[in-house]
């Protein structure tokens, strides 16, 4: 099968898209289909046109590094012509998944998307005030139904927050498909990182094997509500390390500064390098309520770590209490397990072995094969409409006829 995956994000950048979409592009190939990743250029102005990734020149948008361009890049439609499409996979309803739909549209290609993030979470990036939030969260719910109502032949989410975002508040009577995103698990097994660099990131930062460190990893940003861990920290005997970066990272630099003993920002790491940094941790916790699927869960799963996360829809079918982490709703319950953990380290060496067992269900290859079952259906539902081009043409030719 030959697959189109449209994205507006795409590595190098670090994100769960962008993570999503490499793993399902491996395992992809892997089971032998032929792949073309359509994204934008973070890098740098201009297109960068390779075997299997096209990347069109953008504007940076000042929202991380996402840039918008053009909704059809004429200079790289004769190369995705050639490709000959069997579906086409977009991750974006921006500029990247519009183009996806005139594309596909224009040639007869089936379309299948996958609605990545609660978009409401992230209005405030454009947002300036209350009132202008609140006409952004209402301008959201129309161009979803357009986008993944109207043009699209089958549509994917990866949890059941996400259906019944769709089902219940958006009123969507369409067939949603719920896929979880797999990762390439095995990246993040103890016994694949080499030791020795983990030592020396342990003693880069100064933590001793004997420290109770609390990972985070992911971007540091008002949604992902880091400033709750950071709040906590006050009550608790124990490092928290925080991995990755974010336009909120200076504000809580210095939110954290009286706590530097006990508050650890690393900054941005390369994609390569994310799974040394999991070694590090004793446990993993998030409180961020903003999450589709929240990938990085999953990344310290497979990693051994227990994890420690808000009882949030999106984390439920993942952490299971007592088994491989605990769900907490507020600041005491947080602290409560923490230090319960850090009393007996038996249940964090059970925790974390059923950690990696339970990790084993989001593997890339599942995710692959549970995604082409959805393009076999696609291109099994798909039924092309006519172009206005092809209206003239028949109607020309009636009137010929006669």
């Amino acid at each position: 099968m030959r697959i189109g995956l449209f994205t507006d994000t795409y590595i190098p950048a670090i994100n769960g898209v962008s993570t999503s979409i490499l793993a399902l592009k491996n395992a992809l190939e892997k089971q032998g289909h032929e792949v073309m990743v359509v994204t934008v250029n973070t890098e740098k102005m201009g297109y960068e046109i390779s075997d299997d990734v096209i990347r069109i020149p953008g504007i940076p948008t000042g929202i991380y590094d996402y840039r918008l361009t053009g909704v059809y890049p004429l200079k790289v439609v004769n190369r995705l012509k050639e490709f000959e499409f069997d579906v086409i996979h977009s991750h974006s309803i921006v500029t990247v998944g519009t183009f996806a739909r005139i594309f596909a549209k224009q040639y007869k290609i089936p379309l299948v998307h996958t609605y990545h993030t609660m978009v409401e979470e992230y209005t405030h990036y454009v947002a300036k005030s209350k009132m202008m939030t609140k006409a952004s969260k209402k301008l959201i719910k129309p161009v979803t139904d357009f986008y993944c109502d109207k043009t699209i032949t089958e549509l994917i989410v990866p949890t059941k927050k996400t259906y019944d975002l769709f089902k219940k508040k958006y009123k969507y009577t369409r067939d949603i498909h719920i896929i979880p995103t797999g990762l390439p698990l095995s990246k993040y097994y103890i016994e694949n990182n080499d030791q020795k660099e983990v030592e020396r990131l342990r003693k880069k930062y100064k933590l001793n094997k004997n420290d109770f460190v609390i990972l985070y990893v992911g971007r540091i940003a008002k949604e992902k509500n880091i400033e709750f861990l950071i709040e906590c920290q006050k009550e608790l005997n124990a490092k928290l390390l925080i991995v990755g970066d974010g336009p909120d990272r200076e504000k809580l630099e210095a939110k954290a500064s009286e706590l530097s003993n006990k508050i650890i920002f690393t900054g941005k790491v390369p994609y390569e390098k994310i799974s040394l940094y999991y070694q590090l941790g004793t446990i993993f916790a998030t409180a961020s309520d903003s999450e589709t699927q929240g990938l990085t869960v999953t990344e310290a799963l497979a990693a051994s770590l227990p994890v420690v996360v808000l009882d949030d829809p999106a984390f439920q079918p993942v952490v299971l209490s007592d088994y491989n982490g605990y769900l907490f709703q507020t600041k005491d319950e947080y602290i409560a397990i923490i230090k319960k953990l850090q009393k007996d380290l038996k249940l964090i060496k059970v925790l974390a072995k059923q950690a990696r067992l339970s990790s084993d269900e989001h593997s890339d290859e599942v995710f692959a094969k549970r995604a082409v079952a959805v393009y076999q259906q696609a291109i099994k539902n798909y039924q092309p409409k006519e172009t206005i081009k092809e209206k003239i043409k028949k109607g020309v030719g009636k009137l010929w006829s006669k």
